[in-house]
């Protein structure tokens, strides 16, 4: 099997199992309220569904990263794949609510272990020049299925109820299994693998432990945020994750091998767009989640036509990140980087002046220009984070990027549920549009740091002291 073709098998392994991921996500919000009618379960409960699924992954997606540099990124895959398919059946099958928050904390497991190996596959089998390439299409690929997952979701809860939604994804898991295990290792594969001194070493267990617990106290405090009765929770959870989150710094001090290597995360090519998708994805679920609730509720839209409103955004995204990495190309990643923050804070700025009276083409202006922002910085920002690492620690660099766009997004409606304090979220879309428009403005502190090299060119990669 030639090269080429084994590199295309990655890619649709790799584009399949994120697009797996982001229509599971999608479809499972419309379908929400019909779960929770049919098991006659408390809306507390059916929101730990959701928040039992994003605690797992965030709480894993580095250590999954770390197993995939050591055993490999396609065996890695392949497991996740099968866990997160073995467990939507689970779920579409599941008698009560109890069994659905179970199995979707197994699902997070499996998702958090083919999260960072649909990148860590790209890193080792595409070379270097035509890395930003493929994965912009990866990029643009997610943004379809995101966009897709509430049509779908809703046509398929409507007709053959909630429990097909979670049978939806069996098919392309399917697929996205086939294709990594169609070939063999690639050859540039067990050259990235640790040696055997680094297998002696072991997998730094404490720090793993650490810094799950340390993300997941976060993640948890962030999306309790809305429904805290006041600040004292969110301020102690904080401060529990701050601890944790000390412990491991002085552990990796002291280790051997640290899960988290020095050298990466001084990189530039590697903390640097870590920072910027961190803002760019708090700042666009900051924004989307209080217009949504000005589309319903203030306008009086229902599902559909708040979806069609907000269509641009979906269609911007997958255009433009498909694009990407031309414009990469032609201009530099710096200036790709900033030109997408740019439209993004421009986005919410003109989201800040929406009103009751504003019609579909100021609406259709404000998702457009969110849209047309994030592609391009998520596309060139992982980029830059996946192709900045050594090929022996892209798992690490590719767990430390899902990270960031699970924590961003837990950040920005916080931030979004602070800043509109005891207003209904509709009705304070202006203050909140302003404060994300801050939060993507701050965004391009680091993005004007980025080495602004052509994604043609080859650069060195961090090399661990």
């Amino acid at each position: 099997m030639t090269p080429r073709v084994h590199r295309r098998l990655a890619l649709v392994a790799s584009i399949t199992g994120a697009a797996l991921v982001a229509l599971d996500g999608t479809v499972l919000t419309v379908a929400r309220p019909v779960l929770q009618h049919d098991l006659h379960a408390s809306v507390a409960a059916v929101q730990w569904a959701g928040t039992g699924y994003l605690v797992t992954v965030a709480a894993l997606l580095v250590f999954a990263g770390r197993l995939g540099d050591r055993y490999g990124h396609r065996q890695i895959f392949a497991l996740g794949v099968a866990g997160f398919a073995a467990s939507s059946a689970g779920i579409a099958l599941a008698p009560d609510i109890g069994w659905v928050i179970a199995l979707r904390a197994v699902q997070g497991v499996a998702g958090a272990l083919l999260q960072p190996a649909t990148l860590g596959m790209l890193r080792a089998t595409w070379p270097a020049e035509r890395l930003a390439g493929a994965i912009a299409v990866r990029t643009a690929a997610i943004g379809l299925a995101a966009a897709a997952g509430p049509l779908v979701g809703g046509a398929l809860t409507a007709h053959f109820g909630w429990r097909s939604v979670f049978l939806l994804g069996l098919l392309p898991a399917a697929a996205a299994l086939l294709a990594a295990l169609a070939v063999p290792a690639p050859p540039a594969e067990p050259a990235v693998r640790p040696g055997p001194e680094q297998l002696r070493a072991g997998l730094d267990l404490p720090g793993a432990a650490l810094l799950g617990l340390a993300l997941a106290c976060l993640v948890q405090t962030l999306v309790a945020v809305p429904d805290a009765d006041g600040p004292a929770g969110p301020a102690f959870g904080l401060a529990v994750a701050a601890l944790l989150a000390l412990a491991l710094a002085r552990h990796e001090r002291r280790t051997d091998r640290p899960l988290l290597p020095p050298a990466l995360l001084r990189s530039p090519t590697v903390a640097l767009p870590l920072g910027v998708l961190l803002a760019a994805s708090a700042a666009l679920q900051g924004v989307l989640f209080p217009a949504t609730y000005y589309l319903q509720d203030v306008l009086r839209l229902d599902p559909w036509q708040s979806a069609v409103r907000a269509a641009p955004l979906a269609v911007a995204m997958i255009l433009t990140a498909a694009a990407s990495a031309r414009l990469a190309r032609r201009h530099g990643e710096r200036t790709t980087v900033l030109l997408g923050m740019a439209l993004l804070t421009s986005g919410a700025l003109l989201t800040a002046r929406l009103g009751p009276g504003s019609g579909g083409v100021a609406i259709g202006a404000c998702f457009l220009l969110l849209g047309a922002g994030f592609g391009p910085v998520m596309a060139t920002a992982t980029a830059l984070v996946v192709r900045g690492a050594p090929a022996a620690e892209a798992g690490i660099a590719s767990g430390l990027q899902q990270t960031a766009l699970n924590v961003g997004p837990a950040l920005g409606i916080a931030l979004a549920t602070t800043t509109a304090g005891r207003a209904e979220p509709g009705a304070a879309l202006a203050p909140t549009a302003l404060a994300m428009a801050a939060v993507a403005a701050a965004g391009t502190l680091p993005a004007l740091r980025l080495p602004d090299r052509h994604s043609g060119r080859r650069r060195e990669p961090v090399t661990p002291r």
